[in-house]
């Protein structure tokens, strides 16, 4: 059973809360009573979404930090554990992806993926569970995709990163289960949010999108009642299914071939 009520009055830090997925998780950890440290690049967006939850008797702080800085995961801790406060809730979202054909991609892009979806995850959960474990509790969301259950050509980087994220939250899940820490990945779908167009990823919107409220809400139950994976809608559930039976080159093949007219017009 889901015991959300434990998330009452702890201090909850989600990255990549200035859109999508990330609003939607800071609004549903809210509704449950906890305290919230949103980051994320874009300020405005951030004292948008503060002055919103703020409004409805939430303690909001933000932090205005690019994930893209390998710096930025110690200023995050600094202005918040590091400043006093006790985070309970580490909810690792912040991510970004890149549609096209990986030999004419900016190289550039590429790598800030492997940095923000990888690198500055790793560095986050470094920083915030060591306490967690002192303290014999602890929450920690990882956001991978149903992306991480099979290469996706034209997303490749992308995939390989979610590939990670679902393995490092599912190694990490195993080790801190005994000291009261649970770890979830959380592996949506196409979900309505920016991240198709700021990816350049047209060919896969809409193909079945769920909202972002629907996601935060069954991710946050599956974290309270420390599911390692939740995969938030059957699409997805049976995808991840249907990949443990069939060749990895014939659903490549297949996804290459619906992809590419696409990958080459964008």
């Amino acid at each position: 059973m889901a015991n959300t009520q434990e998330f009452n009055g702890k201090w909850a830090l989600v990255t990549g809360a200035s859109a999508g997925i990330g609003v939607a998780l800071a609004r549903e950890l809210a509704k449950h009573g906890a305290k919230l440290i949103l980051t994320a690049r874009r300020k405005d967006r951030l004292e948008s979404l503060a002055a919103e939850l703020t409004a409805e008797g939430t303690e909001v702080r933000i932090v205005v930090a690019d994930l893209n800085d390998p710096a930025a995961p110690q200023q995050i801790h600094d202005a918040s554990e590091g400043s006093g406060l006790i985070v309970d809730i580490l909810v690792n979202n912040a991510g970004l992806g890149q549609f096209g054909a990986f030999y004419e991609s900016p190289v550039e892009q590429e790598l800030s993926q492997v940095r923000v979806n990888c690198e500055a995850m790793v560095r986050l959960t470094r920083l915030f569970v060591p306490r967690m474990v002192e303290r014999r509790r602890g929450w920690v969301l990882v956001l991978a995709s149903t992306a991480s259950f099979q290469p996706v050509p034209y997303l490749s980087t992308y995939a390989a990163t979610k590939a990670f994220d679902r393995f490092f939250a599912l190694g990490l899940a195993a080790e801190v289960a005994r000291f009261g820490v649970k770890v979830t990945a959380l592996c949506p779908g196409p979900t309505d949010s920016e991240f198709f167009d700021v990816a350049h990823a047209g060919a896969f919107k809409n193909r079945g999108s769920q909202s972002a409220p629907d996601v935060a809400r069954l991710a946050v139950a599956a974290l309270a009642r420390g599911q390692r994976t939740i995969v938030p809608y059957f699409g997805g559930k049976f995808t991840a299914l249907l990949v443990r039976f069939l060749p990895v080159g014939l659903i490549t093949y297949f996804v290459e071939k619906a992809a590419r007219t696409e990958a080459h017009s964008a």
